[in-house]
């Protein structure tokens, strides 16, 4: 009898950079979400779809689970809400490197209440010594009621197929959700105004990298050519300053990056036009945080 078709929404959640958006990146083997050093890179709920002969998984990455201190950060947290909202299967991902501290305990009181199948995942294993592996898996048999422990690298992709398999064991049986050559669903506008907020944010440093947003003004495809515009905004002068750099070498810089991974990702020539503004304090208002969203965007467009 042939194999029944399964499919399913996987969240993976946790704390600032505890490597879920590489771990997503892995898994779909495309790059749909943003990678930084910086801690609360991810901003909005993103899906990455991961298509076998047996199933479609589809991988939420969420924000990184904090304290919420602004309109921004009660917004990352209501994506996190959202995300566990109606999935399949929630997974925990823990840097394994680490000690346990406050953070990671309130991630696990916040995951505890989740109804469903409960996976933990213990990244960066490449970090750690090969025999402290077993007593690590060992305690973290203590931290919650979890289906499954699996010790993954993201980075190097060690066990990260383990951990597929795991959420299509978990998954239920059901047809499709998404065409099997689409592996996000998130428009190639936010993607772009995405790398462009990468390239940005590991281009500086101290208070810059979170205060920086971007938002695509214009996005316009020929047969030949998509022309994008797009605005970073800061909340400080200063700020600008530090993004346009000395004859704008700095925003030059940004703006090459940005071209060269967006022609590699979306397989055409780009012409990539970069502005920085003012926004005093954006990330204390929750309009402008509202609009950062691209299912917001998208919405406003589809009524427009």
């Amino acid at each position: 009898m042939a194999e029944e078709f399964k499919c399913g929404f996987v969240a993976v959640v946790g704390r600032p950079n505890a490597g879920k958006s590489t771990l997503v990146n892995r898994l779909v083997g495309e790059k749909v979400a943003i990678v930084t050093s910086r801690p609360q890179t991810t901003r909005n709920r993103i899906h990455g779809i991961v298509n076998r002969t047996n199933a479609q998984v589809v991988l939420i990455d969420t924000p990184g689970l904090h304290r919420p201190d602004s309109a921004l950060g009660k917004q990352m947290m209501g994506e996190v809400d959202a995300a566990m909202d109606a999935v399949d299967v929630l997974a925990l991902i823990m840097d394994a490197s680490e000690e346990v501290g406050q953070g990671d305990r309130r991630a696990l009181e916040r995951v505890s209440r989740f109804e469903g199948t409960r996976i933990l995942l213990l990244n960066k294993i490449d970090r750690i010594p090969r025999e402290e592996l077993l007593p690590l898996i060992q305690a973290a048999t203590k931290l919650g009621d979890f289906a499954e422990i699996i010790p993954i690298s993201a980075l190097k992709g060690e066990s990260v197929e383990r951990a597929l398999d795991t959420f299509i064991k978990y998954i239920p049986v059901g047809p499709p959700q998404f065409p099997s050559d689409q592996y996000t669903d998130q428009p190639e506008r936010f993607l772009a105004g995405e790398i462009v907020r990468e390239k940005a944010m590991a281009s500086t440093t101290q208070e810059v990298p979170h205060a920086v947003a971007v938002l695509v003004d214009a996005f316009e495809e020929t047969a030949k050519l998509i022309r994008i515009r797009a605005t970073i905004y800061v909340e400080r002068e200063g700020q600008k300053g530090i993004l346009i750099g000395s004859k704008g070498s700095s925003l030059k810089k940004i703006g090459t990056e940005a071209r060269k991974e967006l022609e590699g990702i979306l397989g055409t020539k780009i012409f990539l036009e970069l502005y920085v503004k003012v926004m005093k304090d954006w990330r204390d208002n929750p309009q402008i945080v509202r609009e950062l969203d691209w299912q917001w965007q998208l919405d406003r467009m589809t009524k427009e």
